[in-house]
């Protein structure tokens, strides 16, 4: 997609047919096409990228978890973007036992110093992806095996 619409004005121009087509292998592309299409004439119309929380969860398609990974990713910004990979792995490895990713972010705040925030999710998504998977985990693997309460409590 980036190589045809590189910039919000170019993305904008696109009919949500064509942003369809160029997105077509991601999980719920069509949702995501129309959110795209309205995003970047809202990010045109404001002529820059919101810079807080409250600003970007206002975007169309923007919930807590894309505002968390925008300001720790472009902004520099300490904050935890929770996606399933994280809310998943956190609670595998017992670091948390909770319900909810927004539940997940605040207790994944109380045990990581904030300067250690912005890396949690990159780290754990490519660790959700390649190791902890959500359907058959590659626990013979996983570097955390030995005291993985996940690993322990079944054979994976």
């Amino acid at each position: 997609m980036f190589s045809i619409a590189d910039t919000p004005e170019k993305l904008a121009e696109l009919s949500v047919d064509r942003i369809e087509e160029l997105i077509r292998g991601v999980g719920f592309y069509r949702v995501k096409a129309k959110n795209l299409k309205k995003l970047a004439e809202e990010i045109v119309k404001l002529g820059r990228v919101p810079d807080s929380y409250e600003e970007l969860v206002k975007l169309p398609g923007v919930g807590r978890k894309t505002a968390n990974v925008v300001l720790a990713s472009a902004f520099g910004r300490d904050s935890i973007g929770v996606d399933t990979h994280v809310h998943r792995i956190s609670n595998r490895l017992g670091l948390v036992s909770t319900e909810k990713p927004e539940e997940t972010e605040e207790e994944l705040k109380k045990l990581f110093p904030k300067k250690l925030w912005r890396k949690i999710n990159r780290a754990m998504v490519g660790f959700g992806q390649t190791v902890c998977k959500p359907q058959k985990p590659l626990c013979g693997e996983c570097p955390f095996k030995n005291w993985c309460p996940y690993n322990l409590s079944r054979s994976c």
